[in-house]
């Protein structure tokens, strides 16, 4: 296994959170879409969508944040 350098570490956190800020913004829309169409037959699997979005948002931003800090402290 290769040792990976400071700055790969932390161009691999920038990323997981720029990711994590795609799907901040996403997650939330999808969900207020699916409570506007509440009488709609997909009105379930597009809000467990939306709840999933927002799930992963806050796992990449933990991941990248995690990242950051090990390439800044290690």
């Amino acid at each position: 296994m290769t040792k990976r350098t400071n700055k790969e570490v932390l161009g691999k956190g920038i990323k997981n959170m720029l990711g994590s800020l795609i799907c901040m913004f996403l997650g939330p829309m999808v969900i207020h879409s699916a409570f506007k169409n509440q009488e709609h037959s997909l009105y379930i699997p597009v809000l467990i969508v939306g709840l999933t979005i927002a799930a992963f948002a806050i796992i990449l931003a933990f991941n990248g944040i995690r990242k950051i800090m090990n390439s800044m402290f290690n």
